[in-house]
């Protein structure tokens, strides 16, 4: 990732001789400013913000070990963040007091705290495994899962903005949202609520399917919903067409945004199965839907650490929750939000792969999955 040309750089030097050793604060300055503290916020701008201040925050917190412990810089706070800093990366930086080197802030070796601007919506960027962000509205805060950087030897920190470099996932790792990533296309499919290219505030293609968490309706497994509530499990779903055999197509990849969004504006409440799917919110996502019996059949062989080697192949194999990142999954059958006729949509048993369907007015489980 490049910072350099038309970058903002901003500059926090720690001053003082008693630097942070074993008490909370440091002394922190921006230019010749008056002095401040980790903790407390300095206003500072960059190329992105123009003239509108931005208030960066950083944090320090006390790490216990046996027999010792000390203070280490853990989070850094940026608030004020106005709309022409959408779709930038920030990079965060720390350095010692005489090191043009970048000091380490966490897994042992990262240098660089990276996050991305997603049209006001803050996440991870390229390379920070290892840190979470926690998004507001014009504001962020990263936080270092690990973090090794000892408060009293960060000296100056940086602030840069740049152009925005995509995260690259791997199966199993936590995606943007909160969950894990179980499936990848480099090629891209259509996604979004109208299952055209919206994948990103540019428009592009989405290239990731991300699951839920186990624990995103509250327990540490997923819940059963009905397939649709009483007064519409015999009805057609309006856009929704009906499938007399299961779709594995790839062009299904991607579709369960649109028909999950279909199956609420008939009327199906957080009750049903698309309903709280569409409800979940995890990762400050709103996202979250119903998969397609494709994107199930996917689903299905992360969880069960089945090889991928087409769409189409069905999930055969494996064992329950044995897929890298995989928890939670029950042994039994869950919804897609594909159709098969008025009162039936399609399932699949995750306790044997097998395909199949089931009434509306019956209950079964549930895995929220988003596109990105």
């Amino acid at each position: 990732m490049k910072f350099s040309k038309g970058v903002a750089l901003i500059a926090l030097a720690i001053t003082g001789a008693a630097l942070l050793q074993t008490t909370l604060a440091a002394n922190i300055n921006l230019g010749s400013s008056a002095p401040a503290e980790f903790g407390q916020g300095i206003q500072v701008t960059t190329a992105c913000s123009g003239s509108n201040a931005l208030t960066i925050r950083p944090d320090s917190s006390f790490v216990n070990s046996s027999g010792a412990g000390d203070y280490y810089f853990s989070s850094v706070t940026v608030s004020n963040i106005p709309s022409t800093c959408y779709g930038v990366d920030f990079q965060i930086s720390a350095y010692g007091e005489t090191s043009t080197a970048p000091l380490a802030l966490f897994n042992t070796t990262s240098s660089n705290a990276v996050v991305y601007n997603s049209a006001g919506t803050f996440e991870r960027g390229a390379g920070t495994a290892g840190m979470t962000v926690t998004s507001g509205s014009g504001t962020f805060t990263a936080t270092f899962t690990n973090p090794v950087a000892k408060s009293g030897s960060v000296f100056r920190i940086t602030l840069q903005s740049g152009a925005h470099t995509a995260q690259v996932y791997n199966i199993g790792e936590v995606g943007p949202g909160g969950g894990n990533i179980f499936y990848y296309n480099a090629s891209g499919f259509n996604c979004g609520a109208t299952f055209t290219n919206t994948g990103s505030p540019e428009g592009d293609l989405c290239h990731y399917l991300e699951a839920a968490p186990s624990s995103w309706a509250g327990s540490s497994t997923d819940v059963t919903k009905l397939g649709a509530i009483s007064a519409y499990n015999t009805t057609n779903v309006a856009s929704i067409t009906n499938e007399a055999t299961v779709n594995n197509s790839s062009s299904a990849i991607g579709l369960g945004y649109k028909n999950s969004v279909a199956i609420v504006s008939q009327g199906n409440n957080s009750t049903s199965a698309a309903g709280a799917a569409r409800a979940y919110t995890g990762g400050s996502k709103n996202d979250w839907y119903l998969p397609t019996s494709v994107e199930l059949n996917q689903l299905c062989k992360w969880q069960r650490g089945v090889s991928w080697i087409s769409d189409a192949t069905v999930c055969t194999g494996g064992t329950l929750n044995s897929g890298t990142g995989a928890a939670g999954f029950v042994a039994n059958s869950y919804w897609s939000s594909s159709e098969q006729t008025a009162d039936i949509f399609w399932d699949q048993a995750f306790d044997s792969g097998t395909q199949g369907s089931y009434y509306k007015n019956a209950s079964s489980l549930v895995r929220p999955i988003r596109a990105f």
